[in-house]
């Protein structure tokens, strides 16, 4: 009987205990996960404190414009090189469709000369070059 209780005693002990403990760890691994986080984002936050003081500088601001916005001071060139790479060994490339519609009548009005080029605009073959 003293077994019996003592068991029962244990039993109260374990299903009050073991839901507290249970959370209590839960809660210690939330608060590593929201430490981490603040980590992280105080890092961010540094780099981006970091890049504003870069903004405030004239000289950076020049940089990223010449860059990025391809603009350049009064005097100088600037050359821009569009598909650098044609020369790469690469496989050869699809014809280019030749773009030569129909002209419009001459003697339609202004109206009828739009309206006929929405309509060869319209056909998606118009222009194309076909290759057998």
């Amino acid at each position: 009987m003293r077994g019996a209780i003592l068991l029962g005693i244990l039993v109260m002990l374990a299903v009050t205990i073991v839901p507290t403990l249970r959370s209590l760890v839960q809660q210690r691994g939330d608060a590593a996960a929201m430490a981490d986080k603040v980590a992280a984002q105080r890092q961010t936050v540094q780099q981006l404190q970091h890049e504003a003081a870069l903004w405030k500088d004239p000289a950076y601001i020049e940089v990223q414009a010449r860059e990025r916005l391809k603009f350049v001071r009064v005097g100088d060139r600037a050359y821009t090189v569009i598909d650098g790479d044609s020369g790469a060994t690469s496989a050869p490339a699809a014809p280019r469709p030749v773009v030569a519609a129909p002209m419009a009548n001459a003697a339609s009005p202004w109206y009828g000369k739009v309206w006929q080029s929405i309509q060869i605009a319209d056909r998606p073959t118009a222009g194309v070059t076909r290759t057998k």
